[in-house]
């Protein structure tokens, strides 16, 4: 039987383009197949923030940032605590690969397709309080001028110039049900043929089914991504020994398509899963005022002012700070019984530190209006934050702080808070700020923030009384738990072949992106250094296109 293409790609979002850009740049003919339409190529890279991990970069240095692929790689694995003989034995190997890629070659890759960053760099997760474990030692969070859709705009315009070339077919609405291997080896796919939809990016859409397909190559990539728009399957696998129980209640920061099928189908057909109890969810999330997929949530970016309340009202222990360390501050949440939490802040904090996730909540950004861009230093907040002031059910803007409690009590899920405990933390924090030192951690934090300039410029309020007047109203935000990243998966190989759970390689079949963990079935270990996702999948997709290109005949 004659082959359609010499490789099909199972998942159209960045791993699966970028995979595809590398094949017909070596003039292979490949065969693109997702369960979407059209108008969702590119998947969730595209309402991504677009942050890119690099180190030791020209903006970095501009900044007077002393970043090296030493520093980072022992943040890395202090980070990841890589802790398993057998699941990380190839994440291992892919964590130091791709630091090595994050120091060296991936900023000049990118550059050479046409995609720029800012010339600030954010801080993202700076850690738990050590220097030997989890967090960034230095600002490593480059964003994309353009953010998510940039990032998939520069391999997407050439993989569309290859299609047209005849080298690419994109076989949309197409659902994967299995893999075809023949003699040990993946030669193909098969599945439902969906009927026509025409529905937008990321809305979730009925599948009705319309008939069968069978198509076969030379190999297969699966590039699906993985499981944060499935709750059961989150639950499933949710590590209750280190993040104890599962959430009762989640909202969801990926499209409802972001499903884990092919993690079930690929292990079916004999691909080894590792590390699948590793995942990475958001604790400062916000349900939309304006949803595009259901339940759909945005996460704030915080700077590390807030005053972080759990749902009893008591300040969340040293170092759990906005900012710091996601997973620990996750831990501690569920820890009291409730999932969710609340910050506590001025007018004049959000309008200065609140950033929220997404490319259609950056417009300016997004949209590269350096003018709107520059008003983000002006007084008030931006629009899409004060969007959510106006119209977001978890925001509650008071003139005073008994005010504020009773309107958190109006939203909240239980228990009531007690004014005087809340009143007890606020006053407790203000009395630490009128000194230029403090025995107050949180404080220390946010006056180191402010040592890095930009952080200053446009990121760090300058510490003040919360009950002074001249910086309210005052403001909280219920936060939820947010579902995001998986960072267990595919075991593969550094050449993103899939691996068998023997050890030997799985024959025709590799994997790249969040479906193998990033890499490896888990290259960021148990936590992640922000970032990196993005860069994960095009390291990922990378490998896989680069080592088919070689290996076909």
């Amino acid at each position: 039987m004659k082959d359609d293409a010499d490789v099909i790609v199972v998942g159209a979002g960045l791993a699966g383009l970028v995979a595809t850009y590398e094949l017909t740049r070596a003039g292979r003919r490949v065969l693109v197949v997702d369960q979407e339409n059209e108008a969702n190529l590119g998947g969730q890279a595209f309402w991504s923030l677009g942050g890119l991990f690099l180190v030791n970069s020209p903006e970095q240095r501009r900044m007077g940032i002393n970043d090296s692929y030493e520093l980072a790689l022992a943040d890395w694995l202090g980070s990841a605590g890589f802790d398993r003989d057998r699941e990380d034995h190839w994440p291992r190997q892919w964590a130091h690969a791709y630091v090595d890629f994050a120091a060296g070659e991936k900023r000049a890759y990118l550059h050479g397709l046409g995609l720029r960053v800012m010339p600030t760099v954010g801080w993202a997760e700076r850690g738990g309080g050590t220097a030997t474990g989890h967090g960034n030692s230095v600002p490593r969070f480059h964003l994309t001028w353009g953010t998510g859709p940039e990032v998939v705009r520069v391999f997407r315009e050439p993989v569309l110039a290859a299609a047209a070339r005849g080298l690419v077919t994109f076989k949309y609405g197409h659902q994967v049900d299995g893999l075809v291997v023949e003699d040990g080896a993946a030669v193909g796919v098969r599945g439902t043929v969906l009927a026509t939809s025409s529905h937008g990016r990321g809305v979730a859409a009925e599948r009705v089914a319309a008939g069968d397909f069978e198509l076969r190559a030379q190999a297969v990539v699966v590039t699906s991504g993985g499981i944060g728009g499935n709750h059961e399957l989150v639950r499933k696998n949710w590590p209750v020994d280190r993040l104890g129980p599962a959430p009762r209640a989640m909202i969801t920061g990926v499209p409802a398509y972001v499903d884990g099928r092919m993690l079930e189908i690929t292990e079916g057909a004999g691909g080894s899963i590792v590390n699948r109890d590793r995942m990475w969810h958001y604790t400062e999330g916000i349900k939309n005022w304006d949803p595009v997929w259901p339940d759909h949530a945005i996460r704030i970016i915080p700077g590390p002012s807030s005053l972080w309340l759990d749902a009893t009202g008591r300040r969340l222990p040293a170092p759990l700070f906005p900012g710091h360390d996601t997973l620990a501050t996750m831990r501690h949440i569920l820890s009291t019984g409730h999932d969710h939490s609340w910050f506590v802040l001025t007018r004049s904090i959000v309008e200065k530190e609140f950033a929220l996730s997404g490319s259609e909540q950056n417009p300016d950004v997004t949209g590269k209006d350096l003018k709107l861009v520059l008003s983000r230093v002006k007084k008030g907040a931006p629009g899409p934050v004060q969007a959510f002031l106006d119209h977001g059910e978890d925001f509650v803007v008071r003139p005073t702080l008994r005010e504020l409690v009773d309107g958190m009590n109006a939203i909240s899920p239980g228990p009531a808070l007690d004014f005087a405990d809340v009143e007890r933390e606020v006053l407790a924090h203000d009395r630490n700020v009128d000194n230029a030192y403090s025995k107050d951690l949180q404080l220390m934090a946010v006056r180191n923030a402010r040592a890095y300039l930009p952080d200053k410029i446009t990121r760090v309020a300058a510490p003040h009384r919360f009950l002074d007047p001249a910086h309210g109203p005052l403001i909280a935000v219920r936060l939820h738990l947010l579902t995001r990243k998986t960072l267990g998966g595919l075991e593969t190989t550094l050449d993103s072949q899939v691996v068998r759970p023997d050890g030997e390689v799985f024959d025709g079949l590799y994997a790249a992106g969040e479906v193998a963990g990033f890499g490896g079935g888990g290259m960021h270990g148990y936590n992640a250094l922000e970032g990196t996702f993005l860069g994960g999948c095009i390291f990922s997709g990378r490998a896989a296109g680069r080592a088919l290109a070689r290996s076909l005949g």
